[in-house]
C-alpha cells in the first residue's frame, strides 16, 4: 500500500487528483500482485506517463488510427470503417486499446466480455481504471519482469510497444524507487 505523500511525491503534477485515485490504486496493485517497491515504483511509473500523472483516462487521438489496416487488425477491431478505432481507443490509466484487449479486460473484471464492449467508458471510472491497468500488468506478466535488476527498459517495451516517452517513465520510476525505500 502505498500513502497519498508517497503517491503525490512520485507524481507532483497530481496532488489534487490523489484522493481520488489512492484506493483505487492501491485496490488494483493488491488484486494483482503489485507487492514490493520494484512492482510499485515500476507500476506507477507507467501509469504515470501514460495517464499524464492521473489526469487522463481515456486517449488524447481520435483513434481513427484503429479502425482500419494492420494496427486495427492486430487490435482485434473489424477490418471495415465503421468506428472501432474511434470506440476502443485507449482507456484506463494503462489505455487499454483495441476490441481483442477490451473483451479480454472485460471477462477478467466483469466475468463478463460483452460489458466493456459495449460500454467501453467504463474504463474511465476511478476504479475500473485503476483495475485495468492492473491486470494488463498482470496479464503481461510483469510482475516476474520488474522484480529483475535492469528491466525497466523491458517493462515499458510490454507496456507501449517500444520506448516512446521512456525518459519521463525512466525518472517516475527513479523517483518511486527513492520515494519507496
Amino acid at each position: 500500500m502505498i500513502t497519498r505523500t508517497q503517491l503525490v511525491a512520485i507524481m507532483p503534477q497530481a496532488a489534487q487528483r490523489a484522493d481520488r485515485w489512492l484506493d483505487p490504486l492501491n485496490a488494483a496493485m493488491t488484486e494483482y500482485g503489485i507487492d514490493n517497491s520494484r512492482r510499485i515504483a515500476a507500476f506507477l511509473a507507467q501509469v504515470a506517463h501514460e495517464s499524464g500523472q492521473l489526469r487522463y483516462v481515456r486517449e488524447l487521438a481520435s483513434g481513427a488510427a484503429y479502425d482500419t489496416g494492420r494496427l486495427a487488425a492486430r487490435l482485434g477491431n473489424t477490418p471495415e470503417a465503421d468506428g472501432d478505432g474511434q470506440k476502443y481507443k485507449g482507456r484506463g490509466l494503462i489505455q487499454i486499446t483495441g476490441r481483442h484487449n477490451y473483451r479480454q479486460c472485460s471477462i477478467a473484471l466483469f466475468g463478463d466480455a460483452a460489458i466493456l464492449l459495449d460500454e467501453p467508458a467504463l474504463l474511465e471510472e476511478p476504479d475500473n481504471a485503476a483495475r485495468s491497468a492492473g491486470w494488463f500488468w498482470w496479464s503481461h506478466g510483469l510482475n516476474v519482469v520488474a522484480d529483475c535488476p535492469n528491466s525497466f527498459q523491458l517493462v515499458t517495451r510490454k507496456i507501449n510497444g517500444g520506448l516512446n516517452g521512456y525518459a519521463d517513465r525512466l525518472h517516475h520510476y527513479e523517483t518511486a524507487l527513492r520515494v519507496l525505500g
